[in-house]
């Protein structure tokens, strides 16, 4: 039977690179000239620090651009509340990985309200689809890309 598994998975590594980038735009960029701003990667999530909160929104977007420019899908991404310290201003964000229980739920629901002639069952951090036809997973794929989970979902595993 053909099956495969709906993942959402990061690229760490172009994560790392992004803010790399977003660093270098940031020591070129005229209105961060002697400013204390930078990024940091620490695990899955980027920590921005800068002098003010208003900067604070300005590297929000030099990393969105960074990330898409490395083909990393933005909608992972967590903003936190800043936290003030002294005269910095520091926010982390982070990235969702994983599919957490409630969308899994909400997957295997709307897959099942489309009365395709597909199983889903959720696996941990990840839910896998078996069906009798490679047709019926393909069009659970379609699906899937069409409608918005607020996460980026990858599919990867597919065997006939």
């Amino acid at each position: 039977m053909p099956t495969f598994d709906i993942v959402s998975e990061l690229n760490e590594e172009e994560v790392r690179n992004a803010t790399e980038n977003a660093n270098r735009e940031l020591s070129t960029r005229f209105d961060f000239r002697n400013v204390e701003a930078s990024f940091e990667y620490k695990e899955a999530s980027v920590v921005m620090s800068a002098e003010d909160d208003f900067q604070l929104k300005q590297m929000m977007d030099i990393l969105r651009n960074a990330l898409v420019k490395r083909s990393v899908d933005t909608s992972s991404m967590e903003r936190n509340d800043s936290q003030h310290t002294g005269k910095n201003h520091r926010q982390t964000v982070t990235f969702k990985q994983g599919i957490e229980q409630p969308l899994a739920k909400k997957i295997v629901k709307l897959i099942k309200d489309k009365k395709l002639k597909v199983q889903a069952s959720i696996q941990g951090d990840q839910l896998r689809v078996t069906g009798k036809k490679r047709d019926d997973l393909q069009s659970v794929m379609a699906l899937l890309k069409q409608e918005d989970m607020g996460q980026p979902l990858q599919f990867n595993n597919f065997r006939d």
